[in-house]
Protein backbone atom coordinates (compact mmCIF):
# COMPACT_ATOMS: atom_id res chain seq x y z
CA UNK A 1 0.00 0.00 0.00
CA UNK A 2 1.30 3.44 -0.88
CA UNK A 3 2.71 5.38 2.07
CA UNK A 4 0.13 8.13 2.91
CA UNK A 5 3.03 10.40 3.91
CA UNK A 6 4.42 10.33 0.37
CA UNK A 7 3.94 13.60 -1.54
CA UNK A 8 1.32 13.60 -4.28
CA UNK A 9 2.67 12.71 -7.70
CA UNK A 10 1.67 16.07 -9.20
CA UNK A 11 3.40 17.96 -6.40
CA UNK A 12 6.63 16.01 -6.99
CA UNK A 13 6.40 16.68 -10.72
CA UNK A 14 5.86 20.42 -10.07
CA UNK A 15 8.98 20.58 -7.92
CA UNK A 16 11.06 18.65 -10.44
CA UNK A 17 10.07 21.03 -13.24
CA UNK A 18 10.87 24.02 -11.02
CA UNK A 19 14.32 22.58 -10.27
CA UNK A 20 14.97 22.11 -13.99
CA UNK A 21 14.04 25.73 -14.73
CA UNK A 22 16.31 26.90 -11.93
CA UNK A 23 19.11 24.87 -13.54
CA UNK A 24 18.68 26.80 -16.80
CA UNK A 25 16.16 24.77 -18.80
CA UNK A 26 14.23 26.65 -21.47
CA UNK A 27 11.50 24.04 -21.10
CA UNK A 28 11.08 21.04 -18.79
CA UNK A 29 8.79 18.07 -18.29
CA UNK A 30 8.39 15.65 -15.39
CA UNK A 31 6.57 12.32 -15.44
CA UNK A 32 5.97 10.80 -12.02
CA UNK A 33 4.59 7.29 -11.52
CA UNK A 34 3.66 6.44 -7.95
CA UNK A 35 2.56 2.85 -7.82
CA UNK A 36 2.28 -0.48 -6.12
CA UNK A 37 2.52 -3.85 -7.82
CA UNK A 38 2.17 -7.37 -6.46
CA UNK A 39 2.78 -10.77 -7.99
CA UNK A 40 1.95 -14.31 -6.94
CA UNK A 41 3.47 -17.15 -8.96
CA UNK A 42 2.59 -20.82 -8.98
CA UNK A 43 4.26 -23.87 -10.53
CA UNK A 44 3.69 -27.64 -10.39
CA UNK A 45 0.35 -26.99 -8.69
CA UNK A 46 1.96 -25.13 -5.79
CA UNK A 47 2.35 -21.50 -4.83
CA UNK A 48 6.02 -20.65 -4.85
CA UNK A 49 6.40 -16.87 -4.82
CA UNK A 50 4.58 -13.82 -3.52
CA UNK A 51 6.27 -10.46 -3.91
CA UNK A 52 5.24 -6.82 -3.81
CA UNK A 53 6.85 -3.52 -4.75
CA UNK A 54 5.79 -0.03 -3.77
CA UNK A 55 7.66 2.98 -5.09
CA UNK A 56 7.86 6.12 -7.15
CA UNK A 57 9.84 7.00 -10.27
CA UNK A 58 10.54 10.45 -11.67
CA UNK A 59 11.48 10.99 -15.30
CA UNK A 60 12.73 14.52 -16.00
CA UNK A 61 13.17 15.92 -19.51
CA UNK A 62 15.43 18.99 -19.61
CA UNK A 63 15.28 21.16 -22.74
CA UNK A 64 18.02 23.68 -23.52
CA UNK A 65 17.12 25.21 -26.85
CA UNK A 66 17.22 22.17 -29.13
CA UNK A 67 19.38 20.07 -26.84
CA UNK A 68 17.54 17.57 -24.67
CA UNK A 69 18.66 15.58 -21.66
CA UNK A 70 16.71 13.04 -19.63
CA UNK A 71 17.38 11.74 -16.13
CA UNK A 72 15.40 9.42 -13.88
CA UNK A 73 15.30 8.90 -10.13
CA UNK A 74 13.23 7.61 -7.23
CA UNK A 75 14.01 10.00 -4.36
CA UNK A 76 11.58 12.81 -3.59
CA UNK A 77 13.33 15.40 -1.41
CA UNK A 78 14.44 18.76 -2.82
CA UNK A 79 18.14 17.93 -2.76
CA UNK A 80 17.53 14.75 -4.79
CA UNK A 81 15.35 16.58 -7.31
CA UNK A 82 18.00 19.30 -7.62
CA UNK A 83 20.63 16.66 -8.36
CA UNK A 84 18.27 15.06 -10.87
CA UNK A 85 17.86 18.39 -12.66
CA UNK A 86 21.63 18.91 -12.68
CA UNK A 87 22.14 15.46 -14.20
CA UNK A 88 19.55 16.12 -16.91
CA UNK A 89 21.12 19.52 -17.62
CA UNK A 90 24.60 18.01 -17.95
CA UNK A 91 23.22 15.32 -20.26
CA UNK A 92 21.56 17.97 -22.44
CA UNK A 93 24.78 19.96 -22.76
CA UNK A 94 26.53 16.92 -24.25
CA UNK A 95 23.80 16.22 -26.79
CA UNK A 96 23.71 17.45 -30.40
CA UNK A 97 20.94 19.84 -31.29
CA UNK A 98 17.75 18.02 -32.22
CA UNK A 99 16.59 19.73 -35.39
CA UNK A 100 13.18 18.11 -35.19
CA UNK A 101 12.40 19.64 -31.80
CA UNK A 102 10.03 22.60 -31.73
CA UNK A 103 8.46 22.54 -28.28
CA UNK A 104 7.01 20.42 -25.54
CA UNK A 105 3.23 20.14 -25.81
CA UNK A 106 1.03 23.07 -24.86
CA UNK A 107 -1.75 22.39 -22.34
CA UNK A 108 -5.13 21.34 -23.68
CA UNK A 109 -8.32 19.75 -22.42
CA UNK A 110 -7.79 16.26 -20.98
CA UNK A 111 -11.13 14.68 -20.08
CA UNK A 112 -10.58 11.79 -17.68
CA UNK A 113 -12.01 8.50 -18.93
CA UNK A 114 -14.27 6.28 -16.88
CA UNK A 115 -13.03 2.95 -15.61
CA UNK A 116 -9.26 3.45 -15.54
CA UNK A 117 -8.92 2.49 -11.86
CA UNK A 118 -10.61 0.05 -9.49
CA UNK A 119 -10.46 -0.03 -5.73
CA UNK A 120 -10.64 -3.83 -5.82
CA UNK A 121 -7.32 -4.04 -7.60
CA UNK A 122 -5.66 -1.57 -5.26
CA UNK A 123 -6.88 -3.58 -2.25
CA UNK A 124 -6.15 -7.07 -3.61
CA UNK A 125 -4.00 -8.70 -0.94
CA UNK A 126 -1.81 -11.84 -1.01
CA UNK A 127 -4.71 -13.99 0.19
CA UNK A 128 -6.90 -12.92 -2.74
CA UNK A 129 -4.11 -13.58 -5.23
CA UNK A 130 -3.45 -16.96 -3.59
CA UNK A 131 -7.16 -17.80 -3.82
CA UNK A 132 -7.09 -17.08 -7.56
CA UNK A 133 -4.04 -19.27 -8.02
CA UNK A 134 -5.66 -22.02 -5.95
CA UNK A 135 -8.76 -21.90 -8.14
CA UNK A 136 -6.63 -22.47 -11.23
CA UNK A 137 -4.70 -25.28 -9.55
CA UNK A 138 -8.00 -26.83 -8.47
CA UNK A 139 -9.13 -26.91 -12.11
CA UNK A 140 -5.88 -28.58 -13.20
CA UNK A 141 -6.01 -31.54 -10.83
CA UNK A 142 -9.07 -33.36 -12.26
CA UNK A 143 -7.33 -33.63 -15.65
CA UNK A 144 -4.03 -34.68 -13.99
CA UNK A 145 -2.34 -31.48 -15.18
CA UNK A 146 0.33 -29.37 -13.60
CA UNK A 147 -0.54 -25.65 -13.51
CA UNK A 148 1.99 -22.85 -13.89
CA UNK A 149 1.30 -19.15 -14.01
CA UNK A 150 0.88 -15.88 -12.19
CA UNK A 151 -1.59 -13.50 -10.63
CA UNK A 152 -0.52 -9.86 -10.87
CA UNK A 153 -2.02 -6.55 -9.75
CA UNK A 154 -0.81 -3.00 -10.35
CA UNK A 155 -2.25 0.25 -9.06
CA UNK A 156 -0.62 3.61 -9.78
CA UNK A 157 -1.00 7.34 -10.02
CA UNK A 158 0.67 8.91 -13.03
CA UNK A 159 1.27 12.66 -13.23
CA UNK A 160 2.70 14.71 -16.11
CA UNK A 161 3.70 18.34 -15.61
CA UNK A 162 5.61 20.63 -17.95
CA UNK A 163 6.77 24.23 -17.87
CA UNK A 164 4.22 25.30 -20.50
CA UNK A 165 1.29 24.52 -18.24
CA UNK A 166 0.53 20.84 -18.80
CA UNK A 167 -0.57 19.44 -15.43
CA UNK A 168 -2.50 16.17 -15.46
CA UNK A 169 -2.77 13.15 -13.21
CA UNK A 170 -4.76 9.96 -13.13
CA UNK A 171 -5.15 6.77 -11.12
CA UNK A 172 -4.85 3.57 -13.16
CA UNK A 173 -5.00 -0.09 -12.24
CA UNK A 174 -4.46 -3.37 -14.04
CA UNK A 175 -4.93 -7.03 -13.09
CA UNK A 176 -3.51 -9.94 -15.05
CA UNK A 177 -4.05 -13.65 -14.53
CA UNK A 178 -2.27 -16.21 -16.73
CA UNK A 179 -1.82 -19.95 -16.66
CA UNK A 180 -0.13 -22.64 -18.73
CA UNK A 181 -0.92 -26.27 -17.94
CA UNK A 182 0.93 -29.48 -18.79
CA UNK A 183 -0.87 -32.79 -18.73
CA UNK A 184 -0.29 -36.45 -19.57
CA UNK A 185 0.28 -37.47 -23.17
CA UNK A 186 1.90 -34.16 -24.11
CA UNK A 187 -1.24 -32.09 -23.59
CA UNK A 188 -0.81 -28.38 -22.84
CA UNK A 189 -3.32 -25.60 -22.35
CA UNK A 190 -3.34 -21.83 -21.90
CA UNK A 191 -5.63 -19.10 -20.59
CA UNK A 192 -5.05 -15.40 -19.92
CA UNK A 193 -7.16 -12.39 -18.99
CA UNK A 194 -6.55 -8.73 -18.20
CA UNK A 195 -8.93 -6.33 -16.44
CA UNK A 196 -8.87 -3.02 -14.61
CA UNK A 197 -10.76 -4.57 -11.69
CA UNK A 198 -9.32 -7.73 -10.15
CA UNK A 199 -12.83 -8.76 -9.24
CA UNK A 200 -13.79 -8.92 -12.93
CA UNK A 201 -11.44 -11.86 -13.55
CA UNK A 202 -12.92 -15.31 -12.94
CA UNK A 203 -9.84 -17.39 -12.10
CA UNK A 204 -11.91 -20.58 -11.86
CA UNK A 205 -13.20 -20.08 -15.39
CA UNK A 206 -9.67 -19.44 -16.66
CA UNK A 207 -8.51 -22.60 -14.94
CA UNK A 208 -11.29 -24.65 -16.53
CA UNK A 209 -10.52 -23.15 -19.93
CA UNK A 210 -6.84 -24.11 -19.70
CA UNK A 211 -7.66 -27.53 -18.23
CA UNK A 212 -10.10 -28.37 -21.02
CA UNK A 213 -7.49 -27.50 -23.64
CA UNK A 214 -4.87 -29.53 -21.82
CA UNK A 215 -7.06 -32.63 -21.70
CA UNK A 216 -8.11 -32.18 -25.33
CA UNK A 217 -4.47 -31.88 -26.47
CA UNK A 218 -3.49 -35.33 -25.19
CA UNK A 219 -1.61 -37.43 -27.78
CA UNK A 220 -1.64 -34.95 -30.68
CA UNK A 221 -1.41 -36.13 -34.26
CA UNK A 222 1.11 -34.76 -36.76
CA UNK A 223 -0.09 -32.86 -39.82
CA UNK A 224 2.06 -31.80 -42.77
CA UNK A 225 2.98 -28.19 -43.33
CA UNK A 226 0.75 -26.41 -45.80
CA UNK A 227 -1.91 -23.80 -46.31
CA UNK A 228 -4.89 -24.26 -43.99
CA UNK A 229 -8.03 -22.26 -43.24
CA UNK A 230 -7.97 -21.35 -39.55
CA UNK A 231 -9.93 -20.02 -36.65
CA UNK A 232 -7.69 -17.88 -34.48
CA UNK A 233 -8.80 -17.70 -30.86
CA UNK A 234 -8.44 -14.38 -29.03
CA UNK A 235 -4.83 -14.99 -27.99
CA UNK A 236 -3.68 -15.64 -31.57
CA UNK A 237 -5.75 -12.75 -32.96
CA UNK A 238 -4.05 -10.48 -30.41
CA UNK A 239 -0.65 -11.19 -31.99
CA UNK A 240 -1.86 -9.91 -35.36
CA UNK A 241 -3.06 -6.63 -33.84
CA UNK A 242 0.15 -6.31 -31.81
CA UNK A 243 2.43 -6.54 -34.85
CA UNK A 244 0.27 -4.20 -36.90
CA UNK A 245 0.57 -1.62 -34.15
CA UNK A 246 4.27 -2.17 -33.69
CA UNK A 247 5.41 -1.90 -37.33
CA UNK A 248 2.45 -0.40 -39.17
CA UNK A 249 0.46 2.28 -37.35
CA UNK A 250 3.40 3.98 -35.64
CA UNK A 251 3.84 7.41 -37.30
CA UNK A 252 7.63 7.24 -36.98
CA UNK A 253 7.70 4.06 -39.06
CA UNK A 254 5.49 5.79 -41.64
CA UNK A 255 7.70 8.90 -41.79
CA UNK A 256 10.76 6.70 -42.22
CA UNK A 257 8.96 4.76 -45.00
CA UNK A 258 9.21 1.50 -43.08
CA UNK A 259 5.45 0.93 -42.84
CA UNK A 260 2.84 -0.47 -45.20
CA UNK A 261 0.49 2.35 -44.21
CA UNK A 262 -1.09 4.59 -46.84
CA UNK A 263 -4.33 6.48 -46.15
CA UNK A 264 -7.13 4.82 -48.09
CA UNK A 265 -5.15 1.67 -48.85
CA UNK A 266 -7.13 -1.58 -48.59
CA UNK A 267 -5.21 -3.94 -46.30
CA UNK A 268 -7.88 -6.22 -44.88
CA UNK A 269 -11.29 -7.76 -45.33
CA UNK A 270 -14.22 -5.31 -45.05
CA UNK A 271 -15.10 -7.20 -41.85
CA UNK A 272 -12.00 -5.87 -40.06
CA UNK A 273 -12.19 -2.69 -37.96
CA UNK A 274 -9.25 -1.80 -35.73
CA UNK A 275 -8.76 1.31 -33.61
CA UNK A 276 -6.65 2.57 -30.77
CA UNK A 277 -9.11 3.66 -28.12
CA UNK A 278 -8.06 4.74 -24.64
CA UNK A 279 -11.71 5.03 -23.64
CA UNK A 280 -12.58 1.38 -24.33
CA UNK A 281 -13.63 0.04 -20.94
CA UNK A 282 -13.31 -3.54 -22.18
CA UNK A 283 -9.55 -2.93 -22.05
CA UNK A 284 -7.41 -0.90 -19.65
CA UNK A 285 -8.38 2.73 -20.34
CA UNK A 286 -6.09 5.74 -20.06
CA UNK A 287 -6.79 9.45 -20.52
CA UNK A 288 -3.40 10.82 -21.57
CA UNK A 289 0.07 9.81 -22.71
CA UNK A 290 3.54 10.34 -21.22
CA UNK A 291 3.61 13.92 -22.53
CA UNK A 292 0.31 14.78 -20.85
CA UNK A 293 -1.58 14.93 -24.15
CA UNK A 294 -5.14 13.63 -24.19
CA UNK A 295 -5.53 10.28 -25.92
CA UNK A 296 -8.03 10.42 -28.71
CA UNK A 297 -9.63 7.49 -30.45
CA UNK A 298 -7.66 6.79 -33.62
CA UNK A 299 -9.30 4.66 -36.35
CA UNK A 300 -6.50 2.51 -37.78
CA UNK A 301 -8.50 0.25 -40.12
CA UNK A 302 -12.12 0.88 -41.03
CA UNK A 303 -13.90 -1.78 -43.10
CA UNK A 304 -10.51 -3.04 -44.24
CA UNK A 305 -9.16 0.39 -45.24
CA UNK A 306 -6.19 2.23 -43.67
CA UNK A 307 -7.35 5.46 -42.01
CA UNK A 308 -4.88 7.01 -39.53
CA UNK A 309 -1.73 6.40 -37.49
CA UNK A 310 -0.85 7.37 -33.93
CA UNK A 311 1.39 10.36 -33.17
CA UNK A 312 3.45 11.85 -30.38
CA UNK A 313 4.61 15.47 -30.39
CA UNK A 314 7.76 14.65 -32.41
CA UNK A 315 6.03 12.86 -35.28
CA UNK A 316 3.10 15.28 -35.17
CA UNK A 317 5.47 18.23 -35.71
CA UNK A 318 7.16 16.43 -38.61
CA UNK A 319 3.82 15.57 -40.22
CA UNK A 320 2.20 18.95 -39.54
CA UNK A 321 -0.63 17.48 -37.48
CA UNK A 322 -1.65 17.35 -33.82
CA UNK A 323 -0.41 14.66 -31.45
CA UNK A 324 -2.97 11.90 -30.89
CA UNK A 325 -1.71 11.27 -27.35
CA UNK A 326 0.49 8.23 -27.92
CA UNK A 327 3.92 9.28 -26.62
CA UNK A 328 6.17 6.94 -24.68
CA UNK A 329 8.41 8.23 -21.86
CA UNK A 330 11.47 10.19 -23.01
CA UNK A 331 13.98 9.34 -24.33
CA UNK A 332 12.05 7.41 -26.92
CA UNK A 333 13.76 6.09 -30.06
CA UNK A 334 10.78 3.92 -31.04
CA UNK A 335 8.18 6.56 -31.76
CA UNK A 336 4.52 6.57 -30.70
CA UNK A 337 2.71 3.34 -29.95
CA UNK A 338 -0.96 2.31 -29.81
CA UNK A 339 -1.25 0.92 -26.27
CA UNK A 340 -5.06 0.54 -26.33
CA UNK A 341 -5.82 -1.32 -29.54
CA UNK A 342 -9.34 -2.56 -29.95
CA UNK A 343 -10.79 -4.66 -32.77
CA UNK A 344 -14.52 -4.46 -33.29
CA UNK A 345 -16.59 -7.56 -32.69
CA UNK A 346 -18.51 -9.23 -35.49
CA UNK A 347 -21.73 -11.22 -35.48
CA UNK A 348 -20.44 -14.80 -35.47
CA UNK A 349 -20.40 -16.99 -32.37
CA UNK A 350 -17.35 -19.11 -31.59
CA UNK A 351 -19.32 -22.25 -32.47
CA UNK A 352 -20.25 -20.76 -35.84
CA UNK A 353 -16.64 -19.71 -36.51
CA UNK A 354 -15.51 -23.31 -36.02
CA UNK A 355 -18.58 -24.67 -37.78
CA UNK A 356 -17.60 -22.76 -40.91
CA UNK A 357 -14.40 -24.79 -41.35
CA UNK A 358 -14.73 -27.72 -43.73
CA UNK A 359 -11.18 -28.81 -42.94
CA UNK A 360 -8.86 -26.49 -41.08
CA UNK A 361 -7.19 -25.66 -37.79
CA UNK A 362 -8.28 -24.03 -34.55
CA UNK A 363 -5.31 -22.07 -33.15
CA UNK A 364 -5.20 -21.04 -29.49
CA UNK A 365 -2.15 -18.79 -29.58
CA UNK A 366 1.11 -17.98 -31.31
CA UNK A 367 4.50 -18.13 -29.64
CA UNK A 368 7.91 -16.57 -30.21
CA UNK A 369 6.80 -14.47 -33.16
CA UNK A 370 9.33 -12.30 -35.00
CA UNK A 371 9.20 -10.08 -38.07
CA UNK A 372 10.77 -11.46 -41.25
CA UNK A 373 9.70 -8.48 -43.41
CA UNK A 374 8.28 -5.65 -41.24
CA UNK A 375 6.88 -3.60 -44.12
CA UNK A 376 4.80 -6.57 -45.28
CA UNK A 377 4.12 -7.54 -41.65
CA UNK A 378 5.46 -10.96 -42.56
CA UNK A 379 5.83 -12.81 -39.27
CA UNK A 380 7.34 -16.15 -38.34
CA UNK A 381 6.52 -18.12 -35.22
CA UNK A 382 4.75 -21.22 -34.01
CA UNK A 383 1.50 -22.35 -32.50
CA UNK A 384 1.40 -23.29 -28.84
CA UNK A 385 -0.84 -24.71 -26.10
CA UNK A 386 -3.81 -25.76 -28.17
CA UNK A 387 -3.92 -26.62 -31.88
CA UNK A 388 -6.83 -28.69 -33.20
CA UNK A 389 -7.94 -30.22 -36.48
CA UNK A 390 -11.45 -29.23 -37.51
CA UNK A 391 -13.35 -31.35 -40.03
CA UNK A 392 -16.89 -30.68 -41.22
CA UNK A 393 -17.23 -27.98 -38.58
CA UNK A 394 -16.22 -30.22 -35.65
CA UNK A 395 -12.99 -30.53 -33.67
CA UNK A 396 -11.74 -34.03 -34.44
CA UNK A 397 -8.16 -34.27 -33.14
CA UNK A 398 -5.39 -32.39 -31.33
CA UNK A 399 -2.45 -31.49 -33.58
CA UNK A 400 1.25 -31.21 -32.89
CA UNK A 401 2.40 -27.60 -33.09
CA UNK A 402 3.24 -26.09 -36.46
CA UNK A 403 5.62 -23.34 -37.51
CA UNK A 404 4.41 -20.57 -39.78
CA UNK A 405 5.66 -17.72 -41.92
CA UNK A 406 2.75 -15.53 -42.87
CA UNK A 407 2.02 -11.94 -43.83
CA UNK A 408 -0.46 -10.75 -41.24
CA UNK A 409 -1.81 -8.32 -43.83
CA UNK A 410 -2.59 -11.24 -46.15
CA UNK A 411 -4.21 -13.03 -43.22
CA UNK A 412 -6.46 -10.05 -42.49
CA UNK A 413 -7.36 -9.81 -46.17
CA UNK A 414 -8.58 -13.42 -45.93
CA UNK A 415 -10.83 -12.88 -42.87
CA UNK A 416 -14.16 -14.59 -43.54
CA UNK A 417 -15.89 -14.04 -40.19
CA UNK A 418 -15.33 -12.12 -36.95
CA UNK A 419 -16.34 -13.40 -33.53
CA UNK A 420 -19.13 -11.77 -31.55
CA UNK A 421 -17.26 -11.90 -28.22
CA UNK A 422 -14.11 -9.95 -27.38
CA UNK A 423 -11.47 -10.46 -24.72
CA UNK A 424 -8.82 -8.18 -23.21
CA UNK A 425 -5.49 -9.93 -23.69
CA UNK A 426 -2.07 -9.02 -22.35
CA UNK A 427 0.39 -7.87 -25.03
CA UNK A 428 3.66 -8.80 -23.29
CA UNK A 429 2.98 -6.39 -20.39
CA UNK A 430 4.99 -3.43 -21.69
CA UNK A 431 2.96 -3.22 -24.92
CA UNK A 432 -0.37 -2.67 -23.25
CA UNK A 433 -3.70 -4.48 -23.47
CA UNK A 434 -5.39 -5.46 -26.73
CA UNK A 435 -9.11 -6.20 -27.00
CA UNK A 436 -9.90 -8.65 -29.79
CA UNK A 437 -12.50 -11.11 -31.08
CA UNK A 438 -11.69 -14.48 -32.58
CA UNK A 439 -11.25 -14.60 -36.38
CA UNK A 440 -11.89 -17.12 -39.13
CA UNK A 441 -9.33 -16.79 -41.91
CA UNK A 442 -9.54 -18.58 -45.23
CA UNK A 443 -5.80 -19.13 -45.73
CA UNK A 444 -2.82 -19.34 -43.37
CA UNK A 445 0.64 -20.59 -44.39
CA UNK A 446 2.20 -23.17 -42.08
CA UNK A 447 5.76 -23.85 -43.19
CA UNK A 448 6.99 -26.61 -40.91
CA UNK A 449 6.35 -28.99 -38.04
CA UNK A 450 7.77 -29.04 -34.52
CA UNK A 451 8.84 -31.84 -32.22
CA UNK A 452 6.29 -30.98 -29.55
Amino acid sequence: MTDPRRPMASEVADRAVAMALEAGATQAEAVVVDGASALTRFANNELHQSVAEDGVTINLRFVDGQRIGVASGNTLDDDALRRLAATAAETARHQPEQEWFRSLPEPGPVPLVDGAWAQGTAEADPDLRADAAAAIIGAARPVEAQAFGMVETTSETIAVVNSLGVDVNEQRSRSHVLTVMMGPGGGTGYADQVAVDFGAIDASALGREAAERTAAMKDPIELPAGDYPVVLDHYAAMDIALWLGFVGFNAQEVLERQSFFEPGKVVASPLVNLADDGTDTDGTPASFDYEGVAKRRVPLIEAGVCREVVHDSKTAAAAGVASTGHALPAPNPWGPFPFNMSMAAGETSREELIGGLERGLLVTRFHYTNAVHPKQVKITGMTKDGLFLVEDGRITAPVRNLRFTQSYLDALAAVEAVGSERRAVDADDYLGTIVVPALRIGSFDFTGTTEH
